[in-house]
């Protein structure tokens, strides 16, 4: 008897052993590698979507109404100023200048009987053959003559730039666009025929926020035409050959938006660059003791963005940060976490509230160092 109750009493006591040796193997904390937010020096750029222009784009209409006679251009020439684009049909205006010239032989005629019969009469009321109110009566007449020469002066002169617009002609250098309008085709007053455009120089507008602006005209109010250069990147996402300036800022924000539009300028030499583009404008930002973690280190909730931060006791609080701007393989934090703070770099799909952890430290120095030779 006495030998069964040691035995049992020994078998209870490696029972309550192995408990607790598994109970504190499922306490053991996991090892995680962490490491520390660092400031630093660095520069980036901040990309915005884009409106291109040129800097010369309007539509080409016909002044008058007539049978279009010829299209002396095609699409995408280019076109000098003063070069006759199309013609319209100009029997009627001229047969109408025609009119107009033999109106004011008429008128001038009229001028001269008028100035003659004043004459004679001046010299019969010197005679006292007639009264001096027929020299009036005389006088009156040669005045109405005279103005109906004027009359046919005006309307000549309109009969003949009714002409002058059967002959439509690029008003500066340009590229034509589509030709909407074929030979033959009735063209009323007002009817599109084309656009032309210049683009050997384009605008390209873009919207920033009112923070951003104010931060903008800090730096280029320093007077380093640097702080002025932009770069475009085009829709197929290259970078445009040419570097440019921004120029002018709208004078208001848009209350809607809180936006506010600026406009660069860029030379186009190969006129790669169309009216009516898509691009983003870039913009070079220096940052000066900006506090920088691995984008790697980062979670991503509904538009939010988290970092793991390790407390004293080695657990895990899931921290807010918000980011200013991201340069490759970092974010650069303006609120949530100081270069005093351990966060988690690697496991994160493994880590949860709470979580207590064994630590193991990688300098972000030496993470920034191996990004940079991926």
């Amino acid at each position: 008897m006495s030998s069964y109750f040691s035995i049992w009493s020994l078998s209870l006591s490696f029972i309550f052993l192995y408990a607790c040796e598994d109970d504190k193997t499922a306490k053991k904390a996991e090892l995680f590698p962490v490491t520390q937010p660092i400031v630093i020096d660095t520069n980036t750029h901040v990309d915005y979507v884009a409106e291109i222009d040129a800097v010369k784009n309007i539509e080409i209409r016909s002044m008058i109404q007539g049978y279009l006679s010829k299209v002396h251009v095609d699409e995408g020439q280019t076109v000098s100023e003063g070069q006759v684009l199309f013609s319209i049909n100009d029997d009627f205006y001229k047969e109408n200048v025609i009119k107009n010239q033999a109106l004011l032989k008429i008128a001038e005629s009229e001028v001269q009987s008028a100035t003659l019969e004043v004459q004679n009469t001046k010299e019969l009321v010197q005679k006292n053959v007639i009264s001096k109110i027929e020299l009036e009566f005389a006088k009156n007449k040669l005045q109405i003559t005279k103005a109906k020469v004027d009359e046919a002066k005006v309307n000549l002169a309109h009969a003949k730039m009714m002409l002058s617009y059967t002959q439509i002609k690029a008003p500066f250098s340009g590229i034509i666009n589509r030709l909407p309008q074929k030979i033959g085709s009735l063209i009323e007053e007002g009817s599109l025929l084309t656009t032309l455009s210049q683009n050997n120089e384009v605008f390209a507008y873009f919207d920033v926020s009112e923070p951003e602006y104010l931060d903008f005209m800090s730096r280029i109010t320093k007077g380093n035409a640097e702080n002025r250069q932009v770069e475009l990147v085009l829709a197929n996402g290259k970078l445009f050959d040419q570097k440019g300036y921004i120029e002018i800022v709208e004078g208001e924000i848009d209350e809607s938006t809180g936006n506010i539009s600026i406009r660069s300028r860029f030379q186009n030499p190969d006129y790669i660059l169309k009216h009516g583009a898509s691009g983003k404008l870039r913009i070079q930002k220096k940052f000066k003791n900006a506090l920088v973690i691995p984008q790697k280190s980062t979670i991503e909730i509904q538009d939010k963005v988290f970092v793991y931060v390790v407390r004293k006791d080695n657990s895990l609080h899931l921290q807010q940060v918000e980011v200013s701007s991201r340069i490759p393989h970092l974010y650069i934090i303006s609120k949530g976490v100081s270069k005093s703070d351990r966060i988690l770099y690697e496991g994160i799909q493994l880590a949860e509230e709470g979580l207590v952890i064994e630590q193991k430290f990688v300098s972000l120095k030496s993470i920034i160092s191996e990004l940079s030779k991926q």
